[in-house]
């Protein structure tokens, strides 16, 4: 029998999109049905195991699925025995605390006392404890934001994305408690066969997070203004020049960070270069 990692995703939610997406633009297939728990991928030696997302870190510690992909948060908030196999740059949020918008509130003492509904009681906990604060830990699941409006907590700690939801209803973020993204998890006691499939979808993962928000340039440069055009590319490693086939002029080829392409490619048009060639990265192998 072929050995297969299997990988716990979100079932649905913010997170499940993203990983399909992810996965399928490592060049693994998967195709899952909406009644679907496990489903073995395409080009790939994976299977994928459909799961909420709060029983991703303890599924994974306890060996049923060998990898799982899962907020931070998640993991976090449950203390599962699994380990950060790498960070995957994409589900950014933050858990924080926000009160009514009319609230006096000046620091963390005005939570003294207080009513805190939450899914993260943990998290919030180690939280208040740091701070010297005692307050009451409502626990509930889902549409927390609602709690103070109807009157069952002075506060709230949530999840935070856009803020959106919490203007919707008349809360305001106060205190950020923790950043969180998605993360890929691993069981720690991987077999080699299954630590060798994980690296080489770590590898991939990597590939393309490597490309994201960059550009690959090409321009050509007469040689007299090499000097001027390379200066430019200072910090840049290793930009390549070619010879052109008309005499006195080359092409040079370099990756720039699509958040600075603009900038940089005035100043290259003014030290010089020509004929400018920006093409879109898929995969940046490193």
């Amino acid at each position: 029998m072929n050995t297969r990692l299997r990988i716990a995703v979100q079932s649905k939610g913010r997170l499940n999109e993203d990983t399909l997406r992810l996965l399928t633009e490592a060049g693994i297939k998967v195709e899952a049905g909406r009644r679907a728990l496990l489903v073995e991928a395409r080009k790939f030696p994976l299977e994928v195991l459909f799961l909420r997302d709060d029983d991703i870190p303890q599924t994974v510690a306890d060996g049923v699925a060998d990898a799982g992909i899962v907020g931070m948060n998640e993991l976090t908030e449950q203390g599962a025995r699994a380990e950060v196999a790498h960070r995957l740059g994409f589900g950014g949020c933050r858990l924080s605390i926000a009160v009514p918008k009319e609230a006096d509130y000046t620091d963390v003492s005005w939570l003294e006392n207080k009513k805190i509904a939450t899914s993260y009681p943990n998290i919030l906990q180690r939280f208040l404890e740091s701070q010297g604060v005692h307050a009451h830990i409502h626990v509930i699941t889902g549409s927390v934001e609602i709690a103070t409006g109807i009157g069952l907590a002075d506060a709230i700690f949530d999840i935070v994305s856009s803020g959106s939801t919490l203007v919707s209803n008349n809360l305001r973020e106060v205190e950020v408690v923790m950043q969180s993204e998605a993360v890929l998890i691993a069981q720690p006691e991987l077999s080699a066969e299954k630590r060798e499939i994980l690296d080489e979808l770590i590898f991939r993962f990597k590939a393309l997070q490597g490309a994201a928000g960059k550009k690959y340039v090409l321009m050509n440069v007469p040689k007299e203004a090499l000097d001027s055009v390379l200066h430019e590319l200072s910090g840049i490693k290793s930009p390549t020049v070619m010879p052109l086939a008309q005499e006195g002029w080359c092409s040079v080829h370099t990756v720039l960070e699509e958040d600075s392409f603009w900038e940089k490619v005035g100043r290259l048009k003014e030290a010089g270069a020509q004929g400018i060639l920006v093409l879109p990265i898929e995969k940046m192998v490193l």
